[in-house]
């Protein structure tokens, strides 16, 4: 399971601390700083309560009579729960010829979150926090307070935060269910592109079942595509969906030219609802690792080929050591091309595995992640012509895997 890249994938965070126009990124934050402004009016704050209210109660009607509700409603509904997330870092540059001494340089950063419950939780990317020193969020009547990393997995670029705060001070959003998604649907987006503080887009579901790379190299499955604007700074930040449900986490965009084309990607919130539970209880995530890298055939290649099977997994490559290399899971040798199209034949044909069809590369990463370290997968395969049974004890992914 191979990664393969088209295009070019930024993180959507305006840091200084990812790579991704560092450069704006910190202008965009330094100006923001300058007109902003910091503190709170008791008049502006009950304002907002009162018109956060009257949101609430428009968007119960409407869902009690299965009604979506406008970009306004599910906006003034939820940008309470959305937050400014600020980092800081010192960073300790050396000459290369020795002419000069270390310096220490600050590098700032800025993305997105949204609170999850009134314990004071708040969810953002790991890409957003990633080596950060400090962290500020910032709420929707301006008001700053430290947060701590509770915990955060690069191999799904999730991170969880904390503040503390009273819970009445805190507005959590709503979780929905990624898996009712569906390609056409109405989507809101959230977040804080370019340093303009809780900038709601809109657009439509564009696909699903993407596999995007994470910070760490490894795959992302079942991400959410929308043709949402989504810029730097947005990271982090929650897409809605017509009810004012999180379905998903923005955290990349695909661009040639490093802005927002209308490709943008979301982490399914039913990833992000497993990994920040983990997080929560136990401060870090393990993934299994089944160590073997495949490329779907159709009917067609399996007929030109006259292979066993009308379709299935042929398996590339294999890590030594792992599980599936001390299974004995054979990788092919010889390269074909195929319209275009390079495969890599004469090792295992992958038919099933627990008894699900393999027909595509994303089913079998979508078994192996419901799995733990140490578990075993059963692989129905063929070896030539032989059918066998193969069971694969999953090893654990290491904290930056091959690319």
């Amino acid at each position: 399971m191979r990664p393969q890249r088209t295009g070019l994938l930024i993180l959507v965070a305006s840091a200084a601390l990812v790579v991704a126009a560092i450069a704006g990124g910190a202008a965009a934050l330094t100006g923001a700083a300058l007109i902003w402004g910091i503190g709170n009016s008791s008049s502006a704050s009950e304002a907002q309560a009162v018109a956060s209210s009257n949101a609430d109660v428009a968007a119960a009607r409407f869902r009690r009579v299965g009604r979506p509700l406008t970009i306004g409603q599910i906006y003034q509904r939820a940008r309470p729960g959305v937050v400014r997330v600020s980092t800081e870092a010192v960073v300790r540059e050396r000459d290369p010829f020795g002419l000069f001494p270390t310096m220490a340089q600050e590098q700032r950063g800025l993305g997105s979150g949204f609170v999850t419950d009134k314990a004071g939780y708040i969810v953002t990317n790991y890409h957003v926090v990633e080596g950060a020193q400090k962290i500020r969020v910032s709420f929707s009547n301006n008001e700053s307070m430290a947060a701590r990393v509770v915990g955060a997995d690069p191999s799904t670029d999730v991170a969880v935060l904390k503040v503390s705060a009273e819970s009445r001070a805190l507005r959590p959003l709503e979780l929905g269910n990624s898996d009712t998604v569906h390609v056409g649907d109405a989507v809101v987006a959230i977040g804080n592109p370019l340093g303009y503080e809780r900038t709601v887009t809109s657009g439509i579901v564009s696909a699903t079942g993407r596999a995007i790379q994470a910070p760490n190299q490894s795959l992302i499955d079942q991400v959410i595509q929308t043709d949402a604007a989504i810029n730097e700074g947005n990271s982090g930040g929650p897409l809605l969906n017509s009810q004012g449900r999180v379905i998903g986490v923005n955290t990349q965009i695909a661009t040639e030219n490093g802005g927002n084309v209308g490709l943008g990607f979301a982490i399914p919130i039913n990833t992000v609802k497993d990994v920040a539970s983990q997080l929560i209880d136990k401060g870090s995530v393990e993934h299994a690792q089944l160590g073997l890298y495949a490329q779907a055939v159709d009917s067609n290649v399996a007929r030109l080929f006259h292979l066993p099977a009308d379709a299935g997994l042929l398996v590339a490559d294999v890590d030594p050591g792992s599980g599936a290399a001390k299974a004995g899971i054979k990788p092919g040798t010889q390269h074909v091309t195929v319209d275009g199209e390079t495969y890599v034949m004469g090792g295992d044909l992958v038919v099933a595995a627990d008894g699900r069809p393999m027909r595509t590369v994303e089913a079998l990463r979508e078994v192996v992640a419901h799995k733990e370290p140490g578990e075993a997968i059963r692989l129905e395969l063929y070896r030539g012509t032989a059918k066998h049974t193969v069971h694969v004890k999953l090893g654990r992914q290491p904290s930056s895997p091959r690319g």
